[in-house]
This record gives C-alpha cells, sequence and structure tokens, in this order.
C-alpha cells in the first residue's frame, strides 16, 4: 500500500498513541513463564506481539484474548515442545528473547522468520547462551534464521559483559539465568531499556540491578515467578512522531498522555529539548516500577546537536524521527555510534539518509551514523521508499506532512508492525494550515 500526504499540515489534539511494543512482547512471555493467571490490558495487537502470541500458544500457554484483557495461563517454565515451526515474522525481540526461554527447554526447536528478520545477526544472543549450555544449529546461513534450539535444565550461570548495549540480549540472558545453577551478573555500559527487570521483578524473580560509574549491573539467582496484573501504558516510540509533528509544523500542539517515561526509553525527549524543543512533562506516577505521565508539546525552533554516545541505547528506535527534526534545526546535528541501525529491519542508517536526500534535505552516512545539516527551506515533497521498514515510514510520513506538496509513502502498510492505526491518526488529526 502506498499513501499520498498533502503538506503543509498542522496540529492541535491530543493523541491516543498505542501501547507500548518493548512491555507488551514481554507481558506475554514473562505471563507464559509464571506460576498462575496473568491479566493484561490495553496489549499492543501489531504484527508483531501477535507473533509472539502466536509462538507462545506453539510453546503450549493458554492465551486467550477477553473483551480488552489478555489472560495468559502459565506453567511455570513447563512449556512444550512444538509441533511447528516457530515463526517469529518480522520480530526481532520475539526471536532473541524466546532463544533465551528456549535456552531453558530440554526439547528441539526451530525459529524463523520473514525476509528481514532472516538478515538480523544473531550470535550475539546464542554466543553467552551456548556458554550457559544451550545448544544452538544454524539451518541456512552462520548467524542468521533459522536456527534450531536444544535447551538443559541444568544450565550453568554466567557472568557477562554486554560487547554492545542491548536489551534484547540482556533479556535473552535474564531469562535463561532463572533456571541456571546458580547466581549470574550480566553488565553492559551504557544502560540499555530494562523493562524485563522491573516486570519480573514485580513478578518475584530474585533480581537485584544497580549503577555504579557508569557500569550497570543486573545479578539474577534462579528463581520462579509469579502471574501479575499489568496495564500497559502507551509507547513513547510511537509518540515520538506527533511530538516531532508538532514540534516542525507551525502553530501545532499535542498532548499525550498515559505514556511511558522509563528513563531508559526518554533519551528522545532530552535529545529534542537540547535542540529547543518546548516540551512539558506531567502527572508522572509510578505503576509497578514503570514510569507514567503526560507530554506535552509545541511547535518550536529547533537547533543542531552532537547527539552524546551515552544517549544512543535510549534513543535507538527514535533515530530515525530524530532525524526529521534535525532536517528543520538550524546547523548540525551529528548521530553517532550507532552501528546498531545497520542490522534493524532496514539499515536504518542509510535508509534514514536517503529518505532525508528525498525531501531535499542534506545529510550525510557516516561508519555509524549520520550527519544532517538543518535548512527547512531546502525541503520539498517526494516519493519515498520506505524499504518496508516501520519506522521509516512513519518518519517520512510527519516530514510529508510539514513540507509543501504531496509526498508518496511507499509501502507505507509495514506501519502495522508497531502502529496499524497511524494512518487514521495522522489523518483525522491533521489538517492543512
Amino acid at each position: 500500500m502506498n499513501v499520498k500526504i498533502d503538506g503543509r499540515r498542522k496540529i492541535n489534539s491530543n493523541v491516543i498513541v498505542p501501547p507500548d511494543k518493548s512491555i507488551s512482547h514481554r507481558s506475554i512471555m514473562i505471563g507464559s513463564l509464571a506460576n498462575g493467571v496473568t491479566e493484561i490490558e490495553n496489549f499492543l495487537f501489531s504484527d508483531d506481539c501477535l507473533a509472539t502470541i502466536n509462538c507462545c500458544k506453539n510453546l503450549g500457554t493458554d492465551i486467550e484474548i477477553r473483551n480488552d484483557k489478555i489472560i495468559v495461563r502459565g506453567n511455570g517454565f513447563a512449556l512444550s515442545a512444538p509441533k511447528q515451526i516457530l515463526d517469529c515474522q518480522n520480530s526481532g525481540t520475539t526471536t532473541r528473547l524466546l532463544l533465551g526461554i528456549l535456552s531453558t527447554q530440554e526439547f528441539e526447536s526451530i525459529l524463523t522468520g520473514d525476509s528481514s528478520l532472516k538478515k538480523r545477526p544473531m550470535k550475539r544472543v546464542t554466543v553467552p547462551l551456548s556458554q550457559m549450555g544451550a545448544e544452538f544449529e544454524f539451518l541456512e546461513k552462520e548467524d542468521f534464521l533459522p536456527i534450531k534450539v536444544k535447551g538443559s535444565k541444568k544450565l550453568k550461570p554466567i557472568e557477562y559483559t554486554l560487547p554492545i548495549p542491548s536489551a534484547q540480549v540482556k533479556s535473552a540472558l535474564i531469562f535463561a539465568s532463572l533456571k541456571a545453577e546458580g547466581k549470574s551478573v550480566i553488565k553492559e555500559s551504557p544502560k540499555s531499556r530494562d523493562h524485563t527487570e522491573l516486570m519480573l521483578k514485580h513478578a518475584g524473580a530474585n533480581i537485584k540491578s544497580w549503577e555504579k560509574d557508569g557500569v550497570y549491573t543486573v545479578e539474577i539467582l534462579p528463581s520462579q515467578i509469579s502471574s501479575i496484573k499489568i496495564k500497559i501504558p502507551s509507547d513513547i516510540s510511537s509518540a515520538a512522531f506527533f511530538i516531532v509533528l508538532a514540534l516542525i509544523c507551525e502553530g501545532s500542539s499535542v498532548v499525550i498522555e498515559n505514556c511511558i517515561l522509563n528513563p531508559t526509553r526518554t533519551g528522545i525527549i532530552d535529545v529534542l529539548k537540547q535542540m529547543g524543543a518546548e516540551i512539558k512533562i506531567e502527572d508522572v506516577e509510578n505503576r509497578n516500577g514503570e514510569l507514567v505521565g503526560k507530554i506535552v508539546a509545541r511547535s518550536s525552533n529547533l537547533r543542531g546537536v552532537k547527539v552524546e554516545k551515552n544517549d544512543i541505547p535510549r534513543i535507538i528506535d527514535e533515530i530515525p524521527i530524530l532525524a526529521v527534526a534535525a532536517a528543520f534545526a538550524e546547523g548540525k546535528t551529528t548521530i553517532d555510534h550507532a552501528s546498531e541501525l545497520r542490522v534493524k529491519e532496514s539499515d536504518r542508517i542509510k535508509t534514514t539518509v536517503e529518505m532525508l536526500k528525498s525531501f531535499g534535505a542534506e545529510c550525510y552516512e557516516l561508519e555509524n551514523g549520520l550527519e544532517i545539516i538543518g535548512s527547512r527551506e531546502k525541503l520539498k515533497s517526494a516519493v519515498v521508499n520506505s524499504y518496508k521498514d516501520h519506522r521509516i515510514a512513519m518518519a517520512a510520513s510527519i516530514m510529508a506532512c510539514a513540507v509543501e506538496g504531496e509526498s508518496t509513502i511507499l509501502d507505507a502498510d509495514c506501519v502495522s508492525i508497531s502502529f496499524p492505526n497511524f494512518y487514521d491518526i495522522l489523518f483525522s488529526l491533521t489538517k492543512k494550515i
């Protein structure tokens, strides 16, 4: 599906963005491993999260969608051997976290995915899990799906420092460590998102975590986990698109309530504020360890910045939309130390640069990042290839709203991976200036 957008639009509205994708994935997985019945409200029914539900069902978990809730009847790590290949579709989170979970099971299983997921490396997860005693076999190409997993009931504990901060790798190791024969210690610097740790603590797992001298440490002891009730807040990664829309479109403002404000996720807010964005955070509350609150953003005159290395893990998913903001800012914005973008749904360094250039922006591809020379006057409408990457499609759509003329976003239906009603909201809440 291609989408046409007539530019020079504005927005003045409350925006209801989808539930958080990271927490939605984890709520199903932790519910599957818990003893008892987990109740989940405000779940994200996107393609990626549905892949997690389907995989967990194929592993024997009873998952019921009841009105506006999901009921997960956990088996306390007593999963069943799947009768078919586990199809993770486009979801790297589903794949990598399941590799950790399946490492605790003695049966064999095979994971696969779509053509995009098959290009994403898996050794970053399988190498440390192999050290714990799980066995892996790459069935077609080394380092990539499909992969056969054979777990063990006698996993060895591990002390491991992540070469690159990654919530997915860290979470896989945490899941495996819950069934290891002793204490595991996982370190990373800087800290990546910590939803797995917070949710497992809420479920009674024996986990400690702390930061010292810039190093984040997680200590895990063998644990049983209990069922929980969880209401999932809105996803700041999805909110970021409408925040930037308000910032770059004249006379615009947005209010986003019930949004996740976990400090490992608010890097996008911090960087935009450094750029001069008028953004306020209000009504913050602590919900089972996760901060949740309201974000208010108004159109602003932005300036270029150099994004700090330590901020990269906190903005890794938001870099395409941050780059759009940078194209409308005065001066140069530099984003570096972001090699992880090369192995997302697309090579997001390359595809973000190509997207910006399509609109006439001056930008350059770096080895591990990009550089943008902002100039609103140079920007124009465009036909943009999304490369079937949901975050590129949405970033391009926001940029199209702010420039003059009609733009076309190719293969825009990929937004269903994380934000199924993105275009419904975009067209219903924006209007021509």
